[in-house]
């Protein structure tokens, strides 16, 4: 029921926030504002877009936990969505979800409403932090078994007309 009113709602304030600046503004400062937003939330999205994507690399290097670099991923993926949508309630939400602490904050909250069931990444560790092959990995060697073809005893004329 609450994405219903936010569908409603958000239109109703961008209207009503694009009536009242342009009132004040004029029509093509409005609009030069909008499509400055826009281009200059692009630009903020894909350079903390890399920084995110980077951060997942690092974390899959290291073997961590990639769960924080992804939220941070797709709240950036958000942000860009909402600084594309024309409308300056969208861009200050866009902005908004840009700055890492609002960020981290929201991600804060996000883990106290959301319960991990299980995680493992990597190999098996033993008490001396030694890593070792799981239950269910057999090793072994193997070596290729060349088959010989045997001959064909010709053409079985399926294929002449």
């Amino acid at each position: 029921m609450w994405l219903f009113f936010a569908f409603l709602a958000v239109p109703l304030i961008e209207i009503g926030l694009f009536i009242q600046i342009g009132g004040v503004l004029g029509l093509w400062p409005t609009l030069a504002i909008v499509v400055l937003t826009a281009i200059a939330g692009t630009w903020l999205v894909r350079a903390q877009g890399i920084m995110a994507i980077n951060q997942l690399k690092n974390s899959f290097s290291r073997l961590d936990d990639p769960s924080e670099p992804l939220a941070h991923g797709a709240m950036i993926l958000v942000a860009g969505a909402l600084l594309l949508t024309p409308g300056f309630f969208t861009d200050a939400l866009g902005f908004a979800l840009l700055m890492p602490p609002i960020r981290n904050g929201l991600l804060g909250y996000l883990k106290t409403r959301v319960e991990v069931q299980h995680f493992e990444m990597g190999s098996t560790v033993d008490e001396n932090n030694q890593p070792h092959a799981s239950d269910d990995v057999v090793e072994g060697e193997y070596y290729e078994v060349k088959t010989q073809k045997k001959p064909t005893r010709g053409s079985s004329n399926w294929t002449k007309h």
